[in-house]
């Protein structure tokens, strides 16, 4: 199964720190909406130090996808929000 991180550009889904860097990003655009920022931001802080150790490649690969498919996800959000046109195949 081909990994979602290749929907993202690959300097940042080969670079963990550059996807926690646009994670932060992401967490602090929506918390600034949604006026819990903080907790947002804590929130990824905590999943990337609780697997800040982690040495098994699949292990690491499959945290690196969630986190794409995260990124990817408030990205059609936002951009269906702004044209106006579904996405996504629900209702």
């Amino acid at each position: 199964m081909p990994s979602l991180q290749t929907a993202l550009p690959p300097e940042l889904a080969n670079n963990a720190i550059r996807l926690y860097r646009e994670c932060l990003r992401r967490a602090k655009y929506i918390g600034h909406q949604q006026h819990n920022t903080a907790l947002l931001v804590d929130m990824v802080r905590q999943q990337f130090r609780k697997h800040m150790h982690e040495k098994d490649p699949e292990k690491i690969q499959k945290m690196k996808d969630d986190a794409a498919r995260g990124l990817i996800n408030h990205i059609l959000y936002e951009s269906e929000k702004l044209s106006g046109r579904k996405f996504s195949k629900g209702s």
